[in-house]
């Protein structure tokens, strides 16, 4: 059985399958140390910089994000889409103009996360505009923002003369996997960092059961498994930009912790897809997210073949998943990097952080 959803009510769930203002619970202003100092980290994503809407889905796991690293001791620059850009996969903008503009006003209970490091953590929303970025302004894609910060952003806004050590995108506003990983932007903006040699980590978590609200509790907790994820790939020299890495976090807002992180690959069924409704006998189409069920018994494009899929791990029994993302496309060319690959897999099975 399949179930539509409006689009307007599930825009949230399209690239994977506003912000509650509050206090944070310690103080990262004063992080000069710690198990990532002296990392400069570029994070953005595909749910926008904004963190303004009810619903958690336009940026608030961004600024988790960025609040863990930056208590990790990190140094970090956020480059971010001016708009939600959910599902635009790798897309790129191909002339025009782009206005990086920093944003001065951060969401309550974050301005003073990363007020220790060199950088500060400055915000950069990425607008399509010959001129300031305004409220109606159309987006950059997510590669787009990756792009740019690589390729002369990061050095005239943040004077960073060299590249980052690391790309992390996210935290989405849920989970990306099974077939929606290739309509990702939070993925597609992971792939553009390792197109140009930066490692680069992709980090989405689930929603609630409502699956169009993204509770704070889920991003926090995904935040800070992930500082310590990247600390321990850190410490064992596994950062690596042969391939990204895709990490999936459970619904954790009922209360049931996640469960050991299991190494996983992209699922061949679907989750979410697109569904194309027939106005009468008119030449336009409703666009609405087709949900699958979750329990195993999808059929067609919602049959799930792999024992070892993400979603399986993720949504079935509750692990954090991770699997590794790589930019060719060709059918059949010989794994590169091999003995990384193989390293970071028992890292994540018998070395990784638990939640």
């Amino acid at each position: 059985m399949r179930t539509y959803v409006a689009l307007s009510a599930a825009a949230a769930l399209l690239a994977s399958l506003g912000a509650t203002a509050y206090a944070t619970t310690a103080d990262t202003a004063s992080a000069t140390a710690g198990p990532l100092a002296g990392m400069r980290i570029l994070i953005s994503n595909d749910d926008s910089m904004q963190a303004a809407k009810a619903s958690n889905s336009d940026g608030l796991g961004l600024y988790e994000l960025r609040r863990a690293m930056c208590a990790a001791g990190a140094d970090v620059v956020v480059m971010a889409p001016w708009q939600v850009q959910s599902g635009k996969g790798t897309a790129v903008t191909n002339g025009g103009v782009v206005t990086a503009q920093r944003r001065t006003a951060l969401p309550a209970g974050y301005e003073n996360d990363c007020a220790g490091a060199p950088a500060r953590g400055a915000v950069y929303g990425v607008c399509l505009s010959d001129g300031p970025c305004t409220k109606d302004s159309a987006s950059a894609t997510p590669a787009d923002t990756v792009k740019l910060a690589l390729r002369g952003g990061l050095r005239a806004k943040a004077g960073w003369t060299g590249a980052p050590d690391l790309v992390l995108t996210g935290i989405n506003s849920g989970p990306n996997i099974s077939a929606s990983v290739n309509d990702s932007g939070t993925v597609g903006a992971a792939v553009a960092a390792i197109d140009q040699g930066v490692p680069a980590l992709a980090f989405s978590s689930s929603g609630d059961d409502t699956a169009v609200y993204f509770p704070r509790v889920n991003y926090r907790a995904h935040a800070e498994f992930g500082a310590r994820l990247v600390a321990g790939l850190k410490q064992r020299g596994l950062l690596t930009s042969k391939f990204a890495l895709k990490v999936d976090y459970p619904d954790v807002s009922t209360g049931a912790p996640a469960k050991a992180p299991v190494w996983t690959r992209v699922g061949d069924g679907a989750i979410v897809y697109h569904a194309f409704e027939q106005r009468g006998n008119s030449d336009s189409f409703d666009i609405a997210l087709g949900l699958c069920p979750t329990d195993g018994s999808g059929e067609g494009e919602c049959a799930e073949g792999r024992k070892d899929a993400d979603s399986t791990w993720l949504l079935d029994k509750g692990h954090v998943t991770i699997a590794p993302i790589t930019w060719d496309r060709t059918y059949g060319t010989p794994v590169d990097a091999r003995r990384e690959l193989n390293r970071i897999e028992r890292f994540v099975e018998h070395e990784a952080p638990r939640p």
